[in-house]
């Protein structure tokens, strides 16, 4: 009986507590997402500093880690680590030209779709925070 008294406490504890838990969640990894974008943002301004260009759409974000053919003056690697995947577990976009000129950087979201609200909302490199 006492057993069975306390599965009952952590089951309400878990209930109340793993929802308030939960809406944390989603505001860290927005914050983590654009937190990394601004990480390459740095790092492609350097690499626009070396070769007087950002990379290409076909070079993408790799060209922070690894030497494209043909670029000369290439001063890299401009990240320390390895590209790291969003918050959600996906690729992040990069396009040069982008919308604005430059280059562009998008994390799609939870749902790994362009577009979307809330959780599934787009996390883009010509947004500041919000």
């Amino acid at each position: 009986m006492e057993l069975l008294l306390v599965l009952v406490i952590i089951g309400l504890l878990a209930a109340l507590v793993g929802p308030t838990l939960y809406q944390r969640i989603k505001p860290a990894r927005e914050a983590a997402a654009r937190a990394q974008i601004e990480n390459f943002a740095t790092a492609l301004d350097g690499y626009y500093i070396d070769t007087g260009r950002y990379p290409s759409t076909q070079d993408g974000l790799k060209a922070l880690r690894n030497k494209p053919e043909g670029v000369e003056k290439w001063n890299g690697p401009y990240l320390k680590k390895e590209l790291p995947a969003d918050p959600w577990g996906n690729a992040y976009v990069y396009r040069a030209p982008g919308r604005n000129g430059g280059y562009e950087i998008v994390s799609f979201g939870a749902d790994g779709r362009e577009g979307g609200e809330g959780e599934n909302a787009d996390i883009n490199s010509w947004e500041g925070a919000k």
